[in-house]
């Protein structure tokens, strides 16, 4: 079987799916944030999905703001996750802070990239996982759609952290995937405080794709130890929260 009968087929499977599961959708999990949630389909993210995050700013090979992000959407699933990963570079207490315990994650290490996106289908497939966390730089749209297919028949949502180290490999993370959702995150200055000290953490958040919904920024504070995003209070009342898309060809 060449590769264009292998996209058409997997694209076959993904209609199938759509078509056999359509009346045992789960909720999505909302963000608590109406300026979020309303933008959803469905009022929040798709569980049983596959859904994309990138780094964006001056330290993108980290993923850190990225990565605490996609901790956050986990740690507010129930039941354990499995995070498959190349690099030992995993900070647990991060997660934590995230709202992510690291009792409840299961670390699975490979030793080459290529290892990484058979080890997230295999996870997927276990029903009993809250979801999956992948981090790779490459993933053609029959790897993805694979992931999608996989995501949908177990209800497991996969979270995928695309990571890149060279300029080649930036411009593979914006190749086109099955995923439902693909967001860009960046850190972004916080609120200067009244006294010498650190404030809250800011993320500039993009939707740079959504099916059913169109691309959109906001400023949101980062995750609390619940999970959660926030809208700045100073923020609040701007206008150009909810007002601002920006296309995703950036």
């Amino acid at each position: 079987m060449n590769p264009g009968q292998q996209d058409r087929l997997a694209d076959l499977r993904l209609q199938i799916a759509r078509y056999e599961g359509g009346s045992q959708k789960t909720k999505p999990l909302p963000f608590g944030l109406r300026a979020l949630d309303d933008h959803l389909p469905g009022g929040g993210l798709a569980r049983g999905a596959l859904h994309e995050m990138i780094e964006a700013g001056l330290a993108s090979e980290f993923a850190g703001s990225t990565t605490l992000f996609t901790a956050g959407i986990a740690a507010r699933l129930k039941g354990p996750v499995l995070w498959c990963l190349t690099r030992r570079d995993l900070f647990a207490p991060g997660l934590l802070r995230a709202g992510l315990h690291p009792d409840r994650v299961i670390y699975a290490e490979a030793n080459r990239e290529r290892e990484i996106l058979p080890l997230i289908e295999e996870g997927l497939r276990e029903k009993g996982l809250a979801a999956v966390v992948g981090e790779v730089t490459r993933m053609s749209l029959i790897a993805s759609r694979r992931l999608q297919l996989a995501a949908e028949a177990t209800g497991v949502t996969a979270l995928v952290i695309r990571r890149w180290w060279t300029l080649a490999e930036k411009d593979l993370v914006h190749l086109p995937t099955a995923a439902v959702t693909r967001w860009r995150i960046a850190p972004t200055p916080s609120e200067l405080m009244p006294a010498p000290g650190l404030g809250r953490e800011r993320w500039h958040v993009e939707l740079l794709r959504c099916r059913g919904a169109e691309p959109r920024t906001w400023i949101l504070e980062a995750c609390d130890a619940k999970g959660c995003l926030a809208l700045p209070a100073d923020l609040a009342d701007r206008s150009d929260q909810a007002a601002d898309r920006r296309a995703a060809a950036s």
